[in-house]
């Protein structure tokens, strides 16, 4: 089975190139011209590398050609981000979307497996663990997009019968996360712990994340690529939560000392409290969390030594 991966060679990307070529899959990356690849691929290994624009037709056509799975992880935007600009993200996620569902279907493309965000397409939960079914009512112009891009996804198999899975992911962290990057609380406070700079926390730190290490993620992703359930949307998290207070303090007992840190005033768009019911991804995906969140940090903290960042 050849996969094409969107946004292949990014954070999420790269630790599901690897995952799926150590599985036996054939890979297609897709990604940007302009980003360096994360390693060397052995001859062995069954994995093309294109560059291209996704709002490019004619590139997409040829990242498309053969492929029975397309894993779409690209966004151009994060939450604040996306509401500065709802206008880009609109234009840029959710039609450059639709251009895609269009030619995967003329592709005959058999399976898109879409990474959504958990984090913000509920909005304030009415109770947490958060399951699937709870409302959806994001905060964000990046959760609004994220939901149409669901909505879409089914309209697409009802007209067209382009099969397809949602993983609502929690957040993420782990190796190759970006750690220059106003999304990612985990790698953004441990890169600047390590260089002793000053934390910089919205609100008084008692906001609560679910907080997902990648290997777990990615187990589910590939998960997805074979999966034949009834279900095509679940909740991928860590099933608990860790307030920023919390984080800061697994910091400070990993690195033996305390870290710098200044609250400043809240923003609107953070929920309270966000933590995923994965009850359905355990019963009909076979998939549960095997990395506690303090390993997790660790492994992080020790890739981010090893690369001097």
């Amino acid at each position: 089975m050849r996969c094409l991966i969107l946004g292949g060679g990014g954070f999420i990307g790269s630790h599901l190139t690897d995952a799926l070529l150590a599985a036996g899959y054939a890979v297609r990356v897709f990604d940007r011209p302009d980003l360096r690849r994360y390693r060397d691929f052995g001859a062995h290994e069954a994995i093309e590398w294109l560059e291209g624009d996704l709002a490019n037709p004619a590139h997409l056509a040829v990242a498309l050609a053969d492929s029975e799975v397309v894993y779409h992880l690209i966004s151009t935007t994060h939450p604040k981000t996306a509401n500065d600009n709802p206008l880009y993200d609109l234009e840029s996620n959710v039609a450059a979307t639709l251009r895609l569902l269009e030619q995967a279907c003329a592709a005959r493309v058999r399976r898109v497996v879409f990474v959504s965000s958990g984090g913000t397409v509920y909005g304030v939960p009415q109770a947490t663990p958060i399951a699937e079914t709870h409302p959806t009512e994001p905060l964000t112009a990046y959760g609004i997009s994220k939901l149409a891009i669901e909505k879409y996804l089914h309209l697409y198999q009802v007209l067209h019968g382009l099969d397809y899975r949602i993983l609502r992911l929690a957040n993420p962290f782990g190796e190759r996360q970006r750690v220059h990057y106003s999304q990612g609380a985990v790698a953004v406070f441990l890169n600047h712990a390590l260089h002793d700079e000053m934390i910089e926390i919205w609100g008084d730190g008692s906001v609560v994340r679910d907080f997902l290490y990648i290997g777990d993620a990615v187990r589910a992703l590939v998960m997805a690529a074979s999966h034949e359930g009834r279900e095509r949307l679940f909740n991928i998290g860590a099933g608990q939560g860790h307030s920023l207070n919390q984080l800061l303090g697994e910091l400070e007992q990993m690195l033996g000392r305390p870290v710098r840190r200044r609250y400043l005033p809240g923003r609107a768009f953070d929920v309270p409290r966000n933590v995923l019911d994965i009850s359905r991804a355990a019963r009909d995906l076979n998939w549960q969390p095997q990395t506690p969140f303090e390993t997790g940090l660790r492994r992080t903290w020790q890739w981010m030594l090893d690369n001097r960042l």
